[in-house]
């Protein structure tokens, strides 16, 4: 993490460090971190789908159903924009498990 968070100190806006940081995150179990990181990058770089798959993985482990279900709609929006097909399908996948 030290090496992403140097990589970030020196450009702030590296998306794939961003991103790199939040997975690291959210691996170390760091989720409410992770998904602060997450919404960085978006905000930074919409069109980044798999920072909202992450990002509403993160925030349904943290029981937040309903910020996963709105980050995951996003995400398919992203990905649409993008024509990133695959990430849209894993996101519309994620969103439709989840107990609403």
């Amino acid at each position: 993490m030290e090496a992403l968070e140097g990589m970030l100190a020196a450009d702030p806006a590296n998306s794939f460090a961003r991103y790199a940081l939040a997975q690291e995150m959210a691996n170390a179990g760091m989720l409410e971190e992770a998904v602060r990181e997450y919404e960085t990058l978006m905000a930074a770089n919409a069109d980044y789908p798999a920072a909202y798959f992450h990002g509403g993985q993160a925030l349904e482990k943290l029981g937040r159903i309903e910020d996963a279900a709105a980050m995951y709609r996003r995400g398919m929006e992203a990905a649409s924009r993008t024509g990133d097909a695959h990430t849209r399908a894993e996101i519309e996948a994620a969103l439709g498990m989840l107990p609403l």
